[in-house]
């Protein structure tokens, strides 16, 4: 008997046991585990009935403040590599920001363009596997999406390249900088640099720098990544980068504080159209977070706390994927999978055989694990090699993730030897 119908048939029967007693566990989304939001509960009462005046005597209780308060545009700055003066910070969603920022770029055009972008037929590239809500913004707003292939260093920059060179439609690109969603890829310095300096066709072409995993560090070797600013600046394109983060996965996931920060041309355009949302974001908030965490060495301490709580979850991700599937069906068929091992964020990304992620969804969802759908981290949710599937370890306990990768490794087995194995 063949290796991989021997596989099959033990994953069959294991799959058997598993749904008999199935399990009711998520890993769809990189939720903080309440462990981790925890860590926060000083924030419900740091403020006292007398602390409501920012560094500047702003009255955080009033309207006003739109860009956000001194001390926490001063702490964003910091952590994105900018000036505090190019930073505008909002609410708890950095994911509005970047909505906010192309639905307005739709309606008015930018400070460097001929125009709303509406009537242009934009098109964005979109580094794949990516952040799936990225896509869902452009799909929304009616940006066509043109998928590049994500590499070991960043996205395929000849492809980037050509695209952005040879059509004035490329408005733009989206990119996770840091721990990449969900590959785990950090840019390297001359990936920045292209972005920064590559000639494009649209004068007003923009790269979406979301770099929501900028502090979230699983060991004591973290990534380094560059800011892109001064390089675009010193190329000419001081408007072409759009940087946001926020502090959702560093305190309340739910409460949190945002930013985004660019040119000071770019951020006035911002205050501009801003101005019409709100008369200002919710600086009581902001103020809480200036007290919780007055500078950036507040912020990497208490995110140590945040990786003492995650680094033993992809732990056991790596441990149950390589005691399952590492090395089985290397010699008759490849293998049966291959998983990515992030230094930091919030999740692993896993390739199955061609033409199986689908089926391994679907297996482990009938089992009680539900994931991401397939395809999802693609635009348009197609995964042309229906092969990549997002893993969450982060909101599980350390017991239920442990069931859960099993049975993510047993579908996994089921769906790769029955596609492999002679029939």
């Amino acid at each position: 008997m063949s290796v991989v119908r021997a596989v099959s048939q033990e994953a069959s029967q294991r799959y058997d046991e598993m749904k008999r007693t199935p399990a009711s566990l998520d890993l769809t989304r990189g939720k903080p585990a309440p462990e981790q939001l925890d860590l926060s509960n000083d924030l419900l009462g740091i403020l006292g009935p007398k602390d409501y005046r920012a560094a500047d005597g702003t009255d955080c209780r009033n309207y006003g403040g739109l860009e956000g308060l001194p001390e926490m545009r001063s702490l964003f700055g910091e952590l994105l590599g900018t000036k505090a003066d190019q930073v505008f910070v909002a609410d708890n969603s950095s994911l509005f920001l970047m909505y906010h920022t192309l639905a307005q770029s739709m309606l008015h055009g930018v400070v460097d363009g001929s125009g709303p972008w509406v009537g242009q037929r934009p098109r964005f590239l979109c580094p794949s596997p990516g952040y799936d809500r990225h896509f869902s913004i452009c799909e929304d707003l009616g940006i066509e999406m043109t998928s590049v292939p994500m590499t070991s260093s960043g996205p395929d920059m000849e492809i980037v390249e050509r695209e952005a060179a040879s059509d004035p439609r490329v408005k733009g690109l989206w990119i996770v900088p840091k721990y990449g969603n969900p590959t785990g890829v950090t840019l390297g310095p001359a990936v920045v640099g292209a972005l920064a300096r590559m000639k494009t066709a649209a004068p007003d072409f923009r790269v979406m720098w979301d770099n929501a995993y900028a502090v979230h560090d699983l060991g004591d070797a973290p990534d380094v990544l560059e800011s892109p600013m001064g390089e675009a600046e010193g190329a000419g394109h001081k408007n072409r980068f759009w940087l946001y983060t926020s502090l959702s996965k560093v305190t309340f996931a739910g409460a949190g504080v945002a930013a985004m920060a660019s040119s000071p041309e770019n951020v006035g355009w911002m205050r501009k159209h801003h101005a019409n949302v709100t008369i200002g974001p919710d600086k009581l908030n902001q103020l809480r977070h200036a007290r919780f965490l007055p500078n950036a060495d507040a912020v990497r301490g208490h995110m140590r706390k945040h990786a003492a709580i995650l680094r033993p979850k992809f732990e056991v991700v790596q441990r149950v994927l390589e005691r399952e599937l590492g090395g089985i069906g290397e010699r008759e068929v490849g293998p049966f999978a291959a998983w990515t091992r992030p230094r930091g964020g919030y999740f692993v990304s896993l390739d199955t055989r061609p033409g199986c992620a689908a089926k391994v969804v679907k297996l482990a969802a009938d089992a009680g694990v539900k994931l991401t759908p397939a395809g999802s981290a693609y635009p348009y949710r197609k995964d042309p090699a229906d092969r990549n599937i997002r893993i969450a370890p982060s909101f599980p306990s350390l017991v239920d993730l442990e069931r859960a990768m099993s049975v993510l490794a047993v579908a996994i087995l089921l769906a790769s030897a029955d596609g492999a194995a002679p029939h």
